[in-house]
């Protein structure tokens, strides 16, 4: 299994032209998977922190294209990944809008994290799941089929929320005080810095 390196990860998204809001949301996003993946260590199987960060890193890479393609990024992010050589981080990214199979109980996977955390951050601010979802609805539910969709998918994230908070030490309403905003800061200047070395 090959995954990409954090540096690796912020050379992909500079090489695909990500913009700027886009990729302050998947610093975001990450940020928010890699602490839901580390409380849960020795709780939920055997997680691969590896694969979390570059998933969440990732999970927007064909995003910025999509807005003048009109592709499902989901869907050509795990391609353009599987593509590169990383088809277990691609599987993730595919599966960072809905999940393939979801089970309320049983462990705990590296795609449920991703999607969850996703889920949690507005634009590159986190947020409760109601306000997030709705964002998403009124966003992208244009049609009947859009928003029956998308509701389903809501009901899959609240089943989802409920799963990782039964193994966490803090409920969801406390995620924002686990990851102080020095912490972001400093990622967006660590992606800063390794683009000009790519």
């Amino acid at each position: 299994m090959i995954v990409p390196s954090k540096h690796e990860c912020f050379g992909l998204i500079h090489s695909a032209g990500t913009l700027d809001h886009i990729v302050a949301h998947s610093i975001q996003v990450c940020r928010v998977a890699l602490l839901i993946a580390d409380s849960l260590q020795g709780q939920a199987g055997c997680l691969n922190r590896s694969i979390v960060l570059a998933g969440a890193l990732l999970h927007d890479i064909t995003k910025t294209r999509s807005l003048t393609t009109g592709e499902r990024h989901a869907e050509s992010g795990g391609v353009y990944l599987s593509g590169k050589g990383f088809p277990e981080v691609a599987a993730v990214v595919r599966q960072h809008v809905r999940l393939d199979t979801f089970h309320p109980t049983g462990p705990v996977s590296e795609a449920e994290i991703v999607n969850y955390a996703d889920k949690r951050v507005i634009h590159d601010r986190i947020a409760p799941l109601d306000e997030r979802m709705a964002y998403i609805l009124e966003r992208y539910g244009k049609t009947p089929e859009l928003r029956d969709r998308l509701n389903i998918i809501w009901e899959e994230t609240v089943s989802l929320e409920e799963k990782l908070f039964r193994r966490l030490p803090f409920p969801p309403s406390a995620l924002t005080e686990q990851l102080p905003d020095e912490d972001r800061n400093r990622e967006m200047k660590e992606y800063a810095e390794s683009i000009l070395t790519c």
